[in-house]
């Protein structure tokens, strides 16, 4: 995680996710004869995808240390 601090990755998901409400109530507009989109809604959400699991991972490593499921150790008598 070369760099990104947990709350880099906050600041990132908060902005696609504003960037994502913004598409949804205007994705495109006319302008006389002329069509325009502001953006892909598909790769929108592909980044709040990828910004979740980052602040997700962040928060593990920040909580568990890392770990991010439990370990069993059986013993064996040999």
């Amino acid at each position: 995680m070369a760099g990104i601090t947990l709350e880099t990755a906050k600041r990132h998901l908060e902005m696609w996710l504003e960037t994502e409400e913004e598409i949804a109530v205007n994705q495109s507009y006319t302008i006389k004869d002329k069509s325009f989109t502001r953006a892909d809604l598909g790769q929108v959400r592909k980044e709040i995808d990828y910004w979740s699991a980052k602040v997700a991972a962040l928060e593990n490593l920040k909580t568990r240390k890392g770990r991010n499921r439990p370990y069993r150790i059986v013993p064996r008598d040999l």
